[in-house]
């Protein structure tokens, strides 16, 4: 957003170039700085207010600050961590951290939420009246007024660096807005009415810790999926697979596979296939060049290349009428690759991978058993061996 450029310029040289750790390193440091002071600062306010008036869902919101300026402490450390150059131990880098703190800081959220929501069952056991004054709402107004900045600073630096635990504290803030919003509206009715909204307190304590709990469990979800190898990014597979359409000897491409070690660290193999009758030690000097290109882009790419035979005229119709069936069968939800003939004197080998998505239920016996019903060999004998492929980036 335009209104953190001023912000940027000042703390983080180069702010633009989000590839350089050194620039990420700046990001994460500053969100993290920022997170610590603003929510020291809440939490000194509401808790002192909170307990002049009693209020348990105050109180609540008091405990929650202080747990969100313990996680902007885990972030700045997760940062630092992870700025940390390769080492013997850890070849690929230390850019995993950023996911790990992302998932120290979920599941704070989840045990500050717990605590919450024990304290608001207590409150609606043993009732309390509550004091509540214009100062204490005026206190919960700053705090929605802080935390939704600090929900736009985290997003928008999160999505400046593509930053996990940044994106995680962005939505931890946005759930304080709502929470503390909460808290505001049975703070002013407490002013006013304040024998029926002391126990409206209590259930709103309550309703904010379980509002907690739960966001606190979606980060856990979303900050895990990296640790565990989920499926990569679709902006990014659509820009992988793009940029082999700049190359026109590129015939196809197959079988691509990312992984992660950070938001900057991306590693990719993927086989791309070339004319066989081309000259080998050209279409290798392709490939390197392919490689090189993407290493300028930040993703360490390596490609096997697939010779593919071009001028016989049996393989191509073969191949023609063999992509249309299954097209036809599947609805275009099967693709094939490495499409080769083995010929022998009784009989020919049909070789070629079938890319099935996952939760499709196909067999290469069903596929076999359909091109035998569907394709005339006219006198020649065709034997299908087909190997089953998951693509796992669609």
């Amino acid at each position: 957003m335009k209104i953190f450029e001023p912000l940027k310029k000042a703390f983080i040289p180069d702010y633009k170039n989000t590839s350089s750790p050194a620039v990420r390193y700046g990001y994460g440091m500053l969100a993290g700085i920022f997170g610590i002071i603003t929510n020291v600062v809440l939490f000194v306010l509401k808790i002192v207010f909170g307990i002049l008036s009693r209020s348990v869902s105050v109180v609540a919101d008091a405990v929650n600050n202080l747990s969100d300026a313990g996680s902007s402490g885990v972030t700045v450390v997760g940062f630092k961590l992870s700025n940390r150059p390769p080492d013997k131990e850890h070849p690929f880098g230390h850019a995993r951290y950023e996911y790990i703190t992302g998932l120290v800081v979920a599941f704070i959220v989840i045990v500050i939420g717990g605590s919450l929501l024990r304290s608001s069952v207590e409150r609606i056991i043993a009732p309390e009246l509550i004091e509540a004054s214009y100062y204490t709402a005026a206190v919960l107004l700053i705090s929605v007024f802080l935390k939704s900045i600090q929900g736009l600073l985290y997003r928008d630096f999160g999505r400046s660096i593509d930053s996990a635990s940044l994106m995680a504290s962005a939505a931890d803030s946005r759930n304080d807005v709502i929470s503390t919003s909460l808290v505001f509206v049975s703070t002013v009715g407490a002013i006013f009415l304040p024998d029926i909204f002391s126990k409206v307190d209590s259930y709103v304590g309550l309703a904010v810790s379980i509002f907690i709990i739960v966001s606190g469990i979606k980060l856990v979800k979303e900050t895990i999926d990296p640790l565990l190898g989920g499926v990569p990014d679709k902006e990014l597979v659509k820009k992988i697979r793009d940029k082999f359409t700049e190359y026109p000897e590129v015939l196809g491409t197959h079988d691509l596979m990312v992984h992660s070690y950070g938001p900057s660290k991306v590693y990719a193999s993927i086989h791309a296939e070339v004319a066989a009758n081309g000259d080998i030690l050209h279409s290798h000097d392709l490939i390197d060049n392919i490689e090189r290109d993407f290493m300028n882009e930040n993703i360490f790419m390596v490609i096997h290349m697939d010779p593919v035979v071009t001028d016989d005229p049996e393989l191509n119709e073969l191949r023609g009428k063999v992509t249309e069936i299954i097209a036809e069968a599947y609805g275009g939800r099967l693709s094939l690759h490495d499409f080769r003939l083995v010929k022998g004197e009784t009989h020919t080998n049909v070789l070629f991978d079938a890319v099935v998505p996952f939760g499709e239920k196909v067999t290469s016996e069903e596929l076999s058993a359909l091109l035998s019903e569907k394709i005339d060999g006219a006198g020649k004998t065709y034997y299908y061996v087909i190997n089953i492929d998951r693509d796992y980036t669609d």
